[in-house]
């Protein structure tokens, strides 16, 4: 009956006020900060199915016997700059939490425009989603950075989505290689005659978001070797599946691609569980950005991203918390308003999947778009000038406004840069150097 009344409730309230109603997921507040604006490109998307073959069946092994493999299918999808003065469109018959409701999602991408054929390729970024989840779920970043000159790839995670989620093994084994392997096909693509996308992007400069699971495994490509205890979890992979994952081990040295050059982890799932130690973290070699909330209980905070943040000692990194927020914070689209009403399928609304108790997800998703904007700008694009996007007060509660009736800032001021006056309320920025 609560269900039932709160879906009643939620349905009047998107009826009378419009609230959700539209599923846009290229909304930006009139507080968002400098950075999360579009850029100047249009952009197009376009769908594409790729097949890596000859992988471990996790889904059928069976402890003391051959493993079985099999071709894994991945559903991608790809947003660039496009060269046609268009914008607008949707993304039709996309699943939300439940598996089963299908929805209309609109942005500002138009399917299969054609790309602009850059002086320069441009930069990939791939994206990775969470357990459940599926390549729509941070379609906002997607959006906003190919109209910055990126070309974004985001990932469906076979086994690990809303309409196909199986056994969490499948997830713990496949999802860097999912990330390496993506990464691996759009360096062909980019390269075949007659394919759009030949010349338009550079996969020796590449970037990747991972969310919660899609974290986890960044921390893997970026070096972080799992520990030895996490390969034998009862409820983890089978057989031994993760231990190609394990740090110090010659397949796990193997699965490293210097070409990703800067990684943004939200949430990432797995220190709180064990999955590493302070002696596999060292292994991380790639710069990091991690985000989080400071009440996260899906991958923790003290005990989670931020031991995780503490000891990746060999790198550059940073940490992005939003105060009070849990696990869904900076990743998720707004949740559509088909989630905003109970589902058979789910003994919650699925609205709790996308949205935060405290923090407006409109305004995460702008913090995240304008933190991005800046960290890739930074190690993908070496522009100088996003460090001081970066160089911050660490708690934005202490940061001073102090500017002119003109607007020309005074000496002491350090305000959050990008952020308007009583904007960055809630925030912490902490830097650590590699040792």
């Amino acid at each position: 009956m609560k269900k039932l009344v709160m879906g009643v409730a939620l349905g009047i309230l998107i009826a009378n006020t419009g609230v959700a109603a539209d599923n846009r997921i290229d909304g930006l507040r009139p507080d968002a900060p400098e950075l999360a604006a579009p850029g100047d490109q249009k952009i197009g998307v376009r769908t594409l199915q790729l097949v890596h073959k000859e992988q471990a069946d996790i889904l059928n092994v069976k402890a003391g016997e051959p493993h079985p493999t099999y071709d894994r299918p991945l559903t991608v999808e790809v947003w660039y700059p496009s060269a046609e003065n268009r914008e607008g469109g949707q993304y039709e018959n996309v699943y939300i939490r439940d598996g089963k409701t299908k929805v209309t999602l609109y942005g500002k991408a138009v399917r299969d425009a054609k790309p602009v054929k850059p002086a320069s390729p441009a930069p990939l970024v791939l994206i990775s989603h969470g357990y459940p989840g599926n390549r729509f779920l941070m379609s906002h970043l997607g959006e906003n950075l190919a109209s910055k000159g990126y070309v974004v790839v985001s990932i469906d995670h076979t086994e690990s989505t809303y309409d196909n989620k199986a056994a969490f093994g499948s997830t713990l084994v496949n999802r860097a290689l999912d990330q390496n392997f993506v990464l691996n096909e759009i360096d062909r693509l980019s390269k075949q005659d007659g394919h759009f996308m030949k010349g338009i992007v550079d996969t020796s400069t590449t970037g990747l978001i991972g969310y919660s699971m899609g974290g986890y495994g960044s921390v893997i490509t970026a070096g972080g070797g799992v520990t030895k205890a996490s390969t034998e979890y009862k409820w983890g992979a089978p057989d031994g599946t993760l231990t190609r994952m394990m740090a110090g081990s010659k397949e796990h040295e193997a699965l490293m691609d210097d070409r990703f050059k800067a990684i943004i982890s939200i949430a990432p799932w797995g220190m709180n569980t064990g999955f590493w130690d302070a002696k596999g973290l060292e292994g991380v070699r790639v710069p990091i950005f991690f985000m989080a909330g400071s009440v996260d209980d899906v991958s923790g905070y003290e005990k989670g991203t931020k031991a995780i943040f503490e000891n990746t000692v060999n790198i550059d990194r940073y940490l992005l918390t939003f105060e009070n927020a849990n696990h869904n914070a900076a990743a998720p689209i707004p949740a559509p308003a088909e989630a905003w009403k109970p589902s058979e399928h789910l003994d919650f609304v699925p609205f709790a999947h996308y949205a935060d108790a405290v923090w407006d997800t409109l305004r995460m998703n702008n913090i995240t778009q304008h933190f991005a904007t800046a960290y890739f700008g930074k190690y993908l694009r070496a522009d100088k000038e996003m460090q001081s996007y970066l160089d911050l007060v660490e708690d934005a509660q202490k940061g001073v406004y102090a500017a002119e009736k003109n607007g020309t800032l005074k000496p002491e001021h350090t305000y959050w840069k990008g952020f308007a006056n009583r904007t960055a309320k809630g925030l912490k920025l902490q830097y650590l150097p590699k040792k």
